[in-house]
């Protein structure tokens, strides 16, 4: 599909590849509730393909979602973007705080919408059962740890400036998942303590293989491209953007 430039610009670092990209929303329905998702993969790709579980930000799914499921099909996996709202709520700018926060202090249903959109992934035929990953912006990179702390059957999770919270004791011993948090070095939404109690905690689960990498100078929001609010400590950040997408790359190479 088509996007506009500023989203475009990011997603041709990625060459497209012969026979380009399929991408298409999908609906879904789980307990009753309706969402829409977007599911791209390599039109030439031969299955199965390894997969990954792309989590939005407070906005939900927008054109910025499924230019990153786009950008991951290009390099050869088949991606899905979660609709953690479900299909009816597209918040505004005014309203996503709010509705996220309705997820942060619901972590039951917060998980269960989760689940819904990895389990809508793996029914895809194409799907490498065995090579699971999933990734989140902001309050996705939030939501990919809960699923993490889920126990989810993944193999890698990575969190893009997600916000970062411990669990009750002993939760991180249930992560199956290898982690990569990539986060901003001046961001306030994710200040220092909240990344060394995060880390603390995982220190606490000596079976967890994780990581954390910290962009010097790198506000909240530094992958995505619209973001342009510094009083509000959200600024994208194309050195931080490319860096973290190259993280990410290798860690995937190495875990999928």
């Amino acid at each position: 599909m088509a996007y506009e430039p500023v989203l475009q610009t990011v997603l041709d670092r990625e060459p497209e590849p012969d026979g380009g990209v399929i991408g298409a929303d999908v609906d879904y329905e789980a307990d009753g509730v309706r969402y829409r998702g977007y599911l791209a993969r390599p039109a030439a790709g031969h299955a199965p393909l390894p997969a990954v579980l792309v989590v939005h930000d407070w906005l939900g799914v927008t054109d910025a979602t499924r230019m990153r499921c786009d950008m991951l099909a290009r390099i050869g996996y088949l991606a899905f973007a979660a609709d953690v709202y479900g299909a009816d709520l597209r918040p505004s700018e005014a309203e996503a705080a709010k509705v996220a926060g309705g997820f942060y202090g619901d972590q039951a249903r917060w998980r269960t919408h989760l689940r819904a959109a990895l389990d809508r992934l793996t029914a895809e035929p194409d799907v490498d059962q065995d090579r699971l990953a999933a990734i989140g912006y902001c309050f996705g990179g939030s939501s990919a740890l809960q699923l993490a702390r889920d126990g989810a059957p993944l193999k890698s999770v990575v969190s893009f400036h997600g916000g970062l919270s411990t669990g009750p004791e002993g939760e991180a011993a249930a992560i199956r998942a290898k982690l990569l948090v990539l986060t901003g070095g001046s961001d306030p939404v994710v200040p220092d303590d909240a990344v060394r109690a995060f880390e603390e905690e995982l220190r606490g689960a000596p079976s967890v293989d994780w990581q954390v990498v910290t962009y010097s100078g790198a506000m909240h929001a530094f992958t995505v491209p619209t973001a342009d609010a510094p009083d509000h400590g959200a600024v994208y950040d194309e050195r931080a953007d490319r860096r973290s997408w190259t993280a990410m790359k290798d860690f995937f190479a190495e875990t999928l």
